[in-house]
């Protein structure tokens, strides 16, 4: 047995002193929950314990704060925090955010799908590829890029390059306008009627 002699906090870590001058540090909600406090007796064991619950805890608190900055797939998370985590530690901090709805595959899609649609338009087969990237099940992936209209996504990304483009040089115009489309998943049915379709509006 041990005993504690003092506590100390250090922004979200509690250092504890033993009676042997041994110290460690534990996350403030792995103290608190199992009631640490100066004057307490405690055993090889409950250290060894007490270690553990706080490899899970900076486990968790890391991939809240990973979620705190964007919405993450499943797989994408469990690849981050293998970097730095214990597997069971992980696979544990996994399946409580899943149970609080923190990490939602579908969720993580839509947002993904929404947010690029608003900022970059890409075509639903680049869409579909970057998420499969990010470990998103192909099932989920289906049900999300449904949404997306490649002929509408691509005249939404072409628009704010068309107009700065030479409106003199139609063939110049015709080839980068493509080639950017292109970088961005869509193929030539969808390129040729959104080119077509901004030259005209470019010389109107």
């Amino acid at each position: 047995m041990a005993r504690i002699t003092a506590l100390k906090a250090s922004g979200r870590r509690i250092e504890v002193r033993l009676e042997d001058g041994v110290t460690f540090s534990l996350q403030k909600e792995v103290a608190l929950s199992q009631g640490i406090k100066p004057g307490q007796d405690v055993s090889a064991e409950k250290l060894e314990d007490l270690k553990k619950l706080d490899g899970y805890q900076r486990c968790y608190d890391a991939a809240t704060h990973l979620l705190s900055y964007r919405p993450r797939s499943r797989a994408e998370m469990r690849q981050r925090l293998m970097k730095s985590f214990a597997e069971a530690d992980v696979e544990k901090a996994l399946k409580r955010l899943s149970e609080q709805r923190l990490l939602d595959d579908l969720a993580f899609a839509i947002f993904w799908r929404d947010s690029r649609r608003q900022s970059a338009p890409r075509s639903r087969y680049l869409t579909g590829l970057e998420l499969k990237q990010k470990g998103v099940p192909a099932a989920t992936i289906e049900e999300v890029v449904t949404a997306i209209d490649d002929t509408e996504a691509a005249y939404q990304a072409a628009q704010s390059r068309a107009a700065r483009l030479p409106g003199e040089d139609h063939q110049l115009f015709r080839r980068r306008l493509g080639d950017y489309l292109r970088r961005r998943g869509f193929g030539y049915g969808v390129i040729a009627p959104t080119v077509a379709r901004l030259w005209q509006e470019l010389k109107q």
